[in-house]
């Protein structure tokens, strides 16, 4: 693929994280980065990019998460996003494995203060 160049992103995955997080509250989505991001309360904690799941975890557990044989670093052209990884789609097969993944990020994401004013539960 060439730099620059967007391919289309996985929508079998992004059904996959839609069925996982139906019913999580204040949870929005938002096409970005050529996919689609989930939000919590306004800040983005995972998405679609191309066929990578992609997490917003803290730069803490992003560096731990690096050590999974599945994972780098989120960039986009070449430049990483401190605190997010990509997980390739051998990192994340089985349900339960996205759910362990979406969870991370999802906890992640409660630390955040709102960015949304009708944000709560």
């Amino acid at each position: 693929m060439k730099q620059g160049v967007a391919m289309a992103y996985d929508k079998v995955l992004e059904n996959r994280i839609l069925s996982t997080i139906d019913g999580w509250k204040s949870v929005s989505a938002k096409k970005m980065f050529g996919g689609v991001c989930h939000l919590l309360c306004g800040n983005m904690f995972c998405g679609v990019y191309n066929n990578f799941l992609i997490l917003r975890l803290g730069e803490v557990s992003a560096a731990e998460a690096l050590s999974n044989a599945h994972t780098q670093a989120f960039a986009i052209k070449g430049r990483p996003m401190k605190g997010w990884v990509m997980v390739a789609p051998d990192g994340f097969k089985t349900e339960a494995a996205l759910t362990a993944w979406l969870k991370k990020a999802l906890e992640f994401a409660q630390t955040l203060p709102a960015k949304e004013e009708r944000c709560g539960p």
